[in-house]
């Protein structure tokens, strides 16, 4: 059997599909293996260059092949698609992933550490127990208002009305309704708890990274985003440069050119959603700072905002956001107020 060069894998939960070739690009092993056959598969090969979809477990599976001394390389699946031919199925999908990972323009995903991992799970588990709050007194609000009992604006409107009727100053709800709504507020305070637990943990992990507090000097960024920005990003130079790094994160015009004719459109949105989220969130206040200062330190935004609307504007601060970091990580700089200036 000729010498293996490179292998494409296709992984899932149980199944795995191998497609390897040799120097010439000729194929030489193309199997199957169960998820207990995959490590000591790749144990017994001598040292190659191995490619991953970035997909769930990817990481894990990158870092644990690597151990045998071979060079593990994650793709975009949005990128190995072009070279899947005719129907789609493992074995195709292997034999693209293989071709696709010797290519000179291909674009890799850094394997993250274990410990970036535990981050961004962090941040995932806090972001599914605000979803539930809001599911929560979303349930609590319309509950009550079918028994005309309505709760004002905000989270604090439904939480004033729960302790009016926990000391019973409302009479307006059946006994089964009132167990009911109480189970409901139980509920929601837990999910109150775990969220300030979650807030606490992100907090203890961004003062120990060095990265993470210079970034909180950003405008529009606090311990969430820097957090959230270091252990999404763990080699920054791997992007050219931040226009790259918001390009990923999806923050810049998708466009539709041809002949010569530029057409920009809205916002890409093809990038990581979580990070483009709490960027937006994070210029938006910066904005609403800035309208109760005057404006005086923002040159640059009230030229925008007299042009465009405090959303256009506010992806736009984003973008230039997502760009500061990413300098801010590459060249380990601190941050620099004269940045947020027109450029």
């Amino acid at each position: 059997m000729n010498e293996v060069i490179t292998i494409g894998v296709d992984i899932a939960k149980s199944v795995f599909q191998v497609h390897a070739v040799d120097a010439a690009g000729e194929p030489v092993i193309r199997r199957q293996l169960r998820r207990r056959q995959v490590l000591p598969f790749f144990k017994k090969l001598p040292p190659c260059l191995i490619g991953i979809e970035a997909c769930a477990t990817s990481h894990y599976w990158a870092r644990e092949i690597a151990k045998f001394g071979h060079e593990v390389r994650l793709m975009p699946p949005r990128y190995v698609k072009p070279y899947v031919k005719r129907n789609k199925n493992d074995a195709a999908d292997a034999e693209a992933i293989c071709e696709a990972v010797t290519r000179p323009n291909m674009r890799f995903v850094p394997i993250k550490t274990p410990e970036q991992q535990s981050v961004l799970m962090l941040h995932r588990t806090r972001q599914l127990f605000v979803r539930q709050r809001t599911s929560l007194i979303n349930a609590i609000r319309a509950h009550m208002a079918e028994f005309g009992i309505v709760a004002g604006i905000g989270r604090n409107g439904v939480e004033v009305l729960l302790k009016r009727i926990a000391e019973g100053k409302d009479d307006r709800l059946p006994a089964p309704a009132l167990e009911c709504l109480m189970a409901l507020a139980m509920q929601l305070d837990l999910v109150k708890r775990q969220i300030l637990e979650a807030d606490r943990r992100v907090l203890a992990w961004h003062r120990s990274s060095e990265t993470s507090k210079r970034l909180e000097a950003i405008p529009g960024v606090g311990p969430l985003i820097a957090s959230a920005l270091v252990a999404s990003i763990p080699d920054p130079s791997v992007f050219r440069s931040g226009r790259d790094l918001s390009a990923w994160i999806g923050l810049v015009p998708k466009q539709h050119s041809t002949g010569g004719k530029e057409r920009l459109g809205g916002i890409s949105k093809a990038g990581n959603r979580y990070l483009r989220t709490l960027l937006v969130i994070g210029a938006l206040s910066v904005i609403k700072r800035a309208k109760q200062l005057g404006y005086t330190h923002h040159p640059w935004l009230v030229s925008l905002l007299g042009r465009r609307s405090v959303k256009i504007a506010a992806v736009a601060l984003a973008n230039k956001i997502a760009r500061i970091a990413w300098a801010m990580m590459a060249r380990n700089e601190k941050f620099e107020p004269s940045r947020l200036s027109p450029t």
